[in-house]
Formats: structure tokens, sequence, C-alpha cells
């Protein structure tokens, strides 16, 4: 059993943000610590009100872990303290980029963009960027070629370690996600399921450190993310 540390937005309707990431890694075995950046509320219809964490707050919460998972930052100031703790960690850390609520609300402004374009990627280990989150990182980066990996280098470029495709928002019957390496790349293949589904990005993401945290390598921990977030949204949705 390990600790697996979630950095991120607390969703009040516990749809994603840090709440969702603790649920998965509860389910996978593991002890869940958070360290919220802001308290949101939100519902499936959109973001109704964002406020940031004090940083000495958010500093105070993050504790030493096995593996972390980093998703919304909020903002510059708050990406800035994220930065100077994981300077500290020798743990691996799996960012997702969170720049957007499903519903298209910001919830990173554009110095903390910045921020984690200079100083936060070149201290993860595997950054899980979905499709439009890519395309706006490369080419915030300079890059503004269409082909996807090599976006996801521009990104290693950076510093990131890897770069995991999510491939949700293309078109087809399932969801492949591609993941990135130095060394080449690793297609996942999943089902697509029917319907907004919210959090699906934080359930991947925090599996993926999870599977980190005990040790796997990033193409197995990346395995079980995938396969997480299958098992999860292969449920019926309730109201």
């Amino acid at each position: 059993m390990a600790v697996v540390l979630a950095i991120g937005g607390l969703d009040s309707s516990c749809g994603a943000g840090v709440l969702r990431d603790a649920q998965t890694i509860q389910s996978l075995g593991h002890l869940a610590r958070v360290a919220a950046t802001a308290v949101t509320a939100q519902s499936d219809a959109g973001v109704m009100d964002v406020h940031p964490v004090s940083s000495a707050t958010l500093k105070a919460q993050m504790v030493p872990a096995s593996a972390v998972k980093i998703g919304m930052l909020c903002d510059a100031q708050r990406a800035q303290t994220v930065v100077h703790a994981m300077g500290c960690h020798s743990a691996p850390i799996v960012l997702d980029p969170v720049l957007a609520a499903s519903s298209g609300a910001p919830l990173l402004d554009d110095q903390g963009i910045e921020t984690l374009l200079t100083k936060l990627l070149p201290l993860v280990t595997l950054v899980t960027p979905n499709l439009p989150e890519l395309a706006r990182l490369a080419m915030l980066c300079g890059e503004h070629s269409p082909e996807l990996q090599i976006q996801a280098r521009v990104l290693m470029a950076r510093g990131a370690g890897a770069v995991l495709i999510k491939g949700g928002h293309a078109q087809g019957p399932s969801a492949t996600d591609y993941l990135v390496m130095s060394h080449g790349v690793k297609t996942l293949d999943g089902p697509r399921f029917g319907g907004a589904r919210r959090g699906t990005g934080c359930t991947l993401s925090s599996a993926i450190a999870c599977g980190l945290a005990e040790g796997r390598s990033l193409p197995e921990a990346c395995v079980l993310g995938k396969q997480t977030v299958s098992e999860l949204f292969a449920r019926p949705t309730t109201a």
C-alpha cells in the first residue's frame, strides 16, 4: 500500500478533481492524500465559482508520497508553489494539464500555463494532455504542426519525460491513446463510451500514478490507467 498525493482542484460535485483522484487511488488499494489548489463550485453544467487556496495552505497540504498526480493548478501563483514543492520530490510525477473544465470554463490562467511549460514540465515523469490541450500547449511552444507525435515531442523537448496523448476527443469506435517516449511510441486502445463523461482524465492520471507507485514501468502503469477508466465508466450512470 503506497501513499499517492493528488494535487488539484476540489470539485463540489465530486465529478472531477482531487475527490475523483482520491476515489481512484483508494479503489486501487493505496492511501490517498490530497492538496487542494482551489475550492470550486461545479456541476455537469459548468463551473460556477473558483476560490484559490492560499499558497501557504497549499504548501502545508503536500506530503511525501510514492507518486504524485497533478491536475488543476488554477493560476501562476499556485503553479509556482507546486513547482517549488515538486523540486524537493524524488517520486514519479504525473501531470494532467487541466486548462479548462469539460464545459469550457478556464481553470488555468495564461501566466499559469507559462509556468507549467517552463518550470513544471522539466519535473514530470509523464504529461497526459487530451487533443485540444496538446494542440494548445504545442502552439504556445511555437509548434503548429497537426501531427500529434510532433506536438508531443515539443513537450518532451521542454523537459517532460514522456507524453500520453489521450484520444477521447478523436472520432472512431475506440478511444486510442498514444504513449510517446524517447525510445518509441506505444498504442493503447480502449472502448469509447457514449455521452459526456467528466473525470476521465483525473481517473486515468491518478491510476497511472498508482501504477508508478507500485514500481510498474511507465507502459504498464498506462495500461493500468486505461483499464481503470474502462472499468469505472463502463458502469451505468445514475441521475
